[in-house]
């Protein structure tokens, strides 16, 4: 029983798509960036060379509707496997749509937010502080409040995260030195590495969906039913009875998605596309010779503000270690740890619904456009998470406005909905909303992701007989 087990974790973690990938870029250039050329920071697709503005009429129409055998639904219907090439609309008629205004950063507006993600973030860890007071950090009678403590101060301290993400994408002020500094500060408050993380984020943006370069929540491709996770999902199923099965197999994917999902890829890429191979966040040398050579993680110059990026993780580390010596691995981890685990948790959550359900087909070499990517981008209903909206408000709107993000992420998310707005009236037939809960959304994505097949121009998520038991 137990290397039963240890089997089916092992290849959650290591074979490609839903449990967790590794992939490797290469010391070579990518999009036509030299090791010579100048040093500079590419926050958006365009940055990095990309040519959005071409449209999809070198793209085939595929046709009638794929075969539905064997995909579950979501609330969408299978609406996203029913487009075709030629729905899609161009970069350019897209970005007509988008009111000018939405397209530039007000400074002293985003400061207003960061000011309120601050002040909360404050005020919650002053709370926690005069806790340790009073019930101290090394009983663990206390671990319930702690992780009461860690929940709250986590979810407001999400916004901070979803701002430093802003920075990166150069939404955040037309500052650029206020811009980098506030994200620098922040990202590596999160032991995240700013220009490493803005780097490969802006790929993603690039990669969306795309089953080969996308850079997180790539799927695993079907190869064999009886190999890889589909084989281990279906083990489960025949070990435990169908429902208990089934269960287990979610609650799996969501604690390694959801625990350790975000550090696997900052450390090994998890998740990421196979033609990178092994990628680093803190180190930028691939780990593993590449697919594609050419498609380095962090090509040229980059390289050196990977390396700056570690100065700012490194003083926190050492700030860390400064706190554990003088003050115990305890307080450390119920005032920084226990809150941190929860914003990683957040931002795992974020973007593993804002690009997957169990009807949302990603792409190949070939089939994949960048306007295709960004428009197969899923909005949700996360103002609906609480009576007041309150968590969508804290974490500044990143799940419910994040198609328009996707086109074009120099919108700032204060200007977001309005974007939103446009899209959706002038683009209904692909723009996507999916509407249930979200927790819900994410249990029915823990249980029917598990691994693709390539039907026509798409690839699709398998569930074969279990359609019934995913949507439920």
């Amino acid at each position: 029983m137990v290397k039963f087990v240890s089997v089916v974790l092992m290849l959650a973690l290591a074979k490609e798509g839903s449990g967790f990938v590794a992939r490797s870029p290469s010391p070579m250039s990518v999009n036509g960036l030299k090791r010579n050329a100048p040093l500079f920071v590419a926050t958006t697709p365009a940055g990095l060379g990309i040519d959005i503005e071409r449209g999809i009429s070198d793209n085939k129409p595929t046709g009638s509707m794929i075969d539905l055998e064997g995909i579950a639904f979501s609330s969408l219907k299978g609406k996203a496997l029913s487009l075709q090439a030629s729905d899609f609309p161009s970069a350019k008629d897209l970005r007509s749509v988008i009111p000018k205004e939405c397209l530039s950063p007000d400074t002293a507006t985003s400061l207003s937010y960061l000011s309120v993600s601050l002040i909360g973030t404050a005020l919650c860890t002053a709370v926690g502080i005069a806790m340790t007071g009073v019930i101290g950090t090394s009983s663990i009678l206390t671990l319930p409040i702690w992780t009461a403590y860690s929940a709250v101060t986590g979810t407001v301290a999400m916004g901070l995260w979803v701002l430093a993400h802003e920075c990166g994408h150069g939404a955040f002020s037309k500052d650029k030195k206020l811009q980098d500094t506030v994200g620098y500060v922040l990202h590596s408050l999160f032991l995240v590495p700013y220009y490493s993380w803005q780097r490969s984020h802006a790929v993603h943006h690039q990669y969306t969906n795309h089953m080969q370069l996308g850079e997180t929540h790539v799927p695993e491709p079907l190869e064999d039913v009886n190999d890889g996770s589909y084989a281990g999902r279906a083990a489960f199923l025949e070990k435990f009875g169908e429902k208990n099965g089934m269960r287990l197999w979610g609650a799996m994917q969501a604690f390694f998605h959801l625990g350790v999902g975000w550090p696997a890829y900052l450390l090994i890429g998890a998740t990421g596309g196979p033609d990178r191979g092994v990628t680093n966040h803190y180190y930028p040398e691939p780990l593993s010779e590449p697919k594609q050579p050419k498609k380095e993680l962090f090509p040229g110059n980059w390289k050196a503000k990977v390396y700056q990026s570690d100065i700012g993780i490194a003083a926190v580390v050492g700030a860390l270690a400064a706190w554990t010596f003088c003050h115990g691995l305890g307080e450390v981890m119920a005032l920084y740890g226990g809150p941190l685990i929860i914003v990683n948790a957040w931002l795992v959550l974020y973007t593993w619904l804002q690009h997957t359900d169990v009807d949302v087909p990603h792409f190949g070499n070939g089939d994949h456009t960048f306007v295709k990517g960004a428009l197969h981008t899923i909005d949700r209903p996360y103002d609906k998470m609480d009576p007041f909206g309150a968590i969508d408000f804290l974490h500044h709107k990143i799940g419910s406005t994040h198609v328009a993000h996707h086109f074009d992420c120099t919108i700032p998310h204060y200007k977001a909905q309005a974007a939103t707005d446009a899209i959706k009236e002038n683009f209904p037939e692909v723009y996507l909303y999916e509407d249930t809960p979200i927790f819900q959304a994410l249990w029915r994505v823990c249980k029917g992701c598990v691994a693709v097949e390539k039907r026509d121009d798409k690839w699709v998520w398998k569930n074969d007989g279990l359609e019934k038991l995913i949507e439920q």
